[in-house]
């Protein structure tokens, strides 16, 4: 009888537990069948040969995802600059998006644990999540991470097996499955614009952003741009990661895909644990990769850990494992042939191709296609969080580790403040420097009265940012001088110097023109915490005038347009005079409830200037403004400049290298801007080693150059009056095609001889000169393949002067520079008379990235006349 009993009751378990397991699996039915594939929703399989889903489309589906699935929250962060919407996705387990609240304080006090108790840390440990973040398609040309993204988030959201369900306990993943919305749209446009001709596959004739083109990845640190602005809220602010990768593209005659870890060298000051969290990450990855027989993989390569400032090299310093992979290219959603004799390494600790300890496999050549990247990316995708949900409790207690030592650091270093005086050349850029790094969330205070601090007093208003914070690495890089790795790793075996990947230095402050002093301090910062609506506000000082604007302020410039579109006559002072310095601004007469909306809305003080000053003043005009632009994939310098102007509401108009063959240029501008580029894409003729890039066979109506006939047209408005304003290497172009008695004293140098990549450099600039209103005697400029001028002895050398001049030793302030005395005491800019008209050359970019505030004057300058 008892074992009858125990017969039934152990039916009765086989059937409960029968019954479970039917339940589950009708579930996890009912989840899939519920989910729509993205095949049904686009019609074909993501990565489908010459197929492209479009970012409405996708956006669509994602949205109907969120109504399908309690494991999608969906985020619309806002418009980008196109009025394209820029989402950001949270793939959880339900529980978990439903007390997000709860689970973002806890990410904050594991981000930087302060003084929470060890106690209370180790609890909130056990109860938070790894918070992981993954971005795709920064880089529109490279499709395949955006076109894996709904793959991915129907994987998630379909499935229920142990895996799955791990990631979705133990993670929330932040996706952001398309970092350029606007460059998607266009880059899909045209790829179906010009499939099935002879021109499908490649890429686009213009910049695949509105401003920044590829350079839209080296805004990690200045936040110019809309979209980085969005990225720097969930990065840096509302849910930092304990881990981040940044999905990219590469060239298709490599290895088949790059993953962590970076080569060498390494940026300094990130801790330590970071470096060894990312070769942790990407040896999982590597492994689930060659698990499921992905070929060619590489790390350890190619890529190194000192790059730009850009979101997978600058997160690091934000304490997060950023990352990146690179998937080799098709020719966008068009298979690619590779011959096996065309793949080549020759990079970074990758001296052949063939098999090494961190490229095992080598992949053999043959068809290359959209969906081998998809497929890669997505493994990749998973793996990273796989291994995150694997670790929850040892990433999350890392994270507390790495603020913690972080702080300590910085809390013991030399100098454990930093102090940005009140008291700026530029307050205004001081001020919108300060809003900057607030967005990447560095801790600051601000003085109430004057103290004493170090060995300087310093006035009331000043900022001061504690070494003492879990940022200190970034801070650091962004504030204080550094010098780029001079070693084994930064040298070719012949001793010449190697290129960094990208600049030398991202010094904020030195690219600013604001004075940062480090300091030692004893004992704690009990000043009050900064917020954005602490920053310095505009005001009129009195309802009647004449008010002067100080002419060294960058935002005075913008109101002085604000101005003159409301038609008010500004002048400028060419001596000092009263209150007022060469170089001030003067409006004489206006309404006050404009100038208080212009004060305002510009952060600028109008001051009072009593009495005349006739003979020291100028009407200020205006110029015509037209800028060069150019296709062959577009110029980013021209982009970043066309944002330069737009953010100081500069009026211009584009000039392609049509309308200057068509001449008569007079009678439409006054300055002509020509950006940075190299003057064989200005005639446009593409030089052999750009041709990797650059495709040759454009159609006819986007090859775009200025011919013989439209040089003579350039030469011809200058002589008539025009100014024509170069930067960096269209300095050359324009010395000679106009016959400008200028060297290039930096051109036949080799690597060995003189080398500076990137770098803030001090110049000499007299403040006297009508071009260099504003500027301070001694200035920092980035110097980035910068020409170095010499004034030839001539007949016309009456007509050439020198605006600013290198010094002649101890030139280099941050970054790298070798061979300082083959340019010191040589000119920075020249400013010659051509004619009636003039040429202005400015050798390095004054507004680089929209990033090199210090110099932007020097343009502006040309600009109003």
């Amino acid at each position: 009888m008892q074992r009858d009993h125990r017969r039934v009751e152990r039916g009765w378990r086989i059937l409960c537990c029968l019954g479970i397991l039917l339940a589950g699996m009708l579930q996890g039915g009912f989840a899939r069948s519920r989910i729509t594939d993205p095949e049904t929703f686009f019609g074909f399989p993501m990565g489908a040969d010459r197929q492209l889903a479009r970012w409405d489309r996708m956006v669509e589906y994602f949205v109907r995802l969120e109504k399908e699935s309690p494991r999608l929250k969906v985020l619309d962060m806002g418009n980008t600059g196109m009025g394209n919407p820029f989402l950001v996705l949270i793939i959880s387990a339900p529980e978990n998006l439903a007390r997000l609240d709860a689970l973002q304080k806890i990410n904050h006090a594991i981000t930087d644990p302060g003084e929470v108790p060890e106690s209370e840390l180790s609890a909130l440990v056990e109860e938070g999540r790894a918070v992981i973040c993954q971005s795709m398609g920064l880089h529109a040309t490279e499709v395949g991470g955006t076109q894996m993204t709904p793959e991915l988030a129907f994987h998630l959201l379909s499935r229920d097996d142990p895996a799955t369900r791990r990631i979705l306990e133990e993670v929330l993943f932040f996706m952001i499955p398309c970092f350029n919305p606007d460059g998607q749209v266009m880059v899909t446009d045209w790829y179906r614009k010009t499939r099935g001709t002879a021109h499908e596959g490649i890429s686009l004739p213009w910049l695949y952003h509105p401003y920044a083109g590829h350079d839209n990845n080296r805004d990690g640190d200045f936040l110019n741009l809309v979209e980085s602005r969005y990225a720097a809220r969930i990065l840096y602010l509302d849910w930092p990661p304990q881990a981040y990768i940044d999905h990219h593209q590469m060239g298709s005659y490599g290895p088949r895909f790059y993953v962590p870890p970076y080569c060498e060298p390494i940026r300094p000051y990130a801790d330590p644990l970071v470096w060894r969290e990312i070769s942790w990450y990407g040896s999982h990855i590597a492994t689930r990769l060659e698990q499921e027989g992905f070929e060619g993989v590489i790390n350890d390569a190619m890529f190194p850990g000192w790059g730009h400032f850009g979101w997978h090299w600058i997160t690091p310093f934000h304490n997060i494992a950023g990352m990146l992979t690179e998937s080799a290219s098709a020719r966008l959603a068009t298979p690619i042939y590779i011959h096996p004799d065309q793949l080549r390494a020759d990079s970074r600790q990758f001296p052949e191709y063939e098999a090494q300890s961190n490229f095992p496999s080598p992949w053999p050549g043959g068809w290359w296609r959209l969906a081998d990247i998809v497929a890669q990316k997505k493994t990749a995708a998973l793996a990273l969080l796989d291994h995150a949900a694997k670790n929850r409790r040892i990433i999350l207690e890392n994270a507390i580790l790495k603020a913690r030592h972080q702080t300590e650091r910085g809390a013991a270093a030399p100098a454990n403040v930093l102090v940005i005086p009140s008291a700026q050349h530029d307050r205004g850029t001081a001020a919108g420097m300060i809003r900057i790094l607030l967005q990447s969330g560095v801790k600051i205070h601000r003085l109430a009265d004057s103290r004493m601090m170090g060995e300087r007093k310093y006035p009331p208003g000043s900022w001061v940012i504690p070494m003492g914070q879990p940022k200190m690495g970034l801070i650091r890089n962004l504030l204080m001088q550094t010098r780029y790795s001079d070693n084994r790793w930064t040298r070719a075996p012949s001793g010449h110097p190697l290129e960094p990947y990208d600049l030398a230095t991202h010094t904020m402050h030195e690219f600013m023109g604001v004075r940062v002093d480090p300091v030692r301090i004893e004992g704690f910062i009990d000043f009050p915490r900064v917020t954005a609506a602490d920053l310095p506000a505009g005001e009129v000082k009195s309802a009647e005038g004449p008010w002067v604007l100080d002419g060294r302020r960058n935002d005075s410039y913008r109101a002085v347009n604000l101005l003159i579109d409301r038609g008010v006559k500004v002048f400028r002072l060419h001596e000092p005079a009263g209150k007022g310095k060469t170089g001030d601004f003067v409006i004489h007469r206006a309404e006050y409830s404009l100038l208080a909306e212009t004060a305002d809305a510009c952060g600028v003080t109008f001051d009072t200037l009593p009495g005349e000053h006739p003979s020291t003043e100028k009407p200020v005009q205006r110029s015509r403004l037209g800028l060069f632009r150019r296709y062959y994939g577009g110029n980013m310098d021209e982009g970043w400049t066309r944002l330069t102007l737009e953010q100081f509401d500069f009026p211009y108009r584009s000039v392609r290298g049509g309308e200057i063959d068509r001449g008569q240029l007079n009678r439409r501008y006054d300055t002509l801007v020509f950006p940075h580029d190299l003057p064989a894409l200005i005639k446009g003729v593409i030089p052999e080693r750009y041709r990797r890039w650059i495709p040759t066979d454009i159609p006819a109506e986007y090859r775009s150059a200025i011919s013989a006939r439209g040089i003579e047209n350039l030469v011809t408005f200058v002589r008539s009056g025009g100014c024509l304003v170069a930067f960096g290497g269209a300095c050359n172009f324009a010395i000679e095609e106009l016959d400008l008695q200028v060297t290039d004293v930096t051109a036949d140098f080799s690597a060995g001889e003189f080398f500076c990549p990137g770098s803030t450099l001090k110049v000499n600039f007299d403040p006297g000169d009508p071009l260099a209103y504003g500027m301070p005697e001694e200035a920092l400029v980035l110097f980035y393949d910068s020409p170095v001028f010499r004034i030839r002895p001539g007949s016309r050398n009456r007509d050439y002067v020198t605006v600013g001049r290198y010094r002649e030793k101890e030139i280099l302030q941050s970054g790298w520079l070798i061979g300082e005395e083959k340019i010191g005491g040589m000119a920075a800019m020249v400013r010659a008379t051509v004619g009636k008209g003039e040429v202005v050359l400015i050798g390095f970019r004054p507004q680089h990235r929209c990033q090199t505030h210090g110099t932007f004057k020097l343009l502006f300058n040309c600009l109003l006349r």
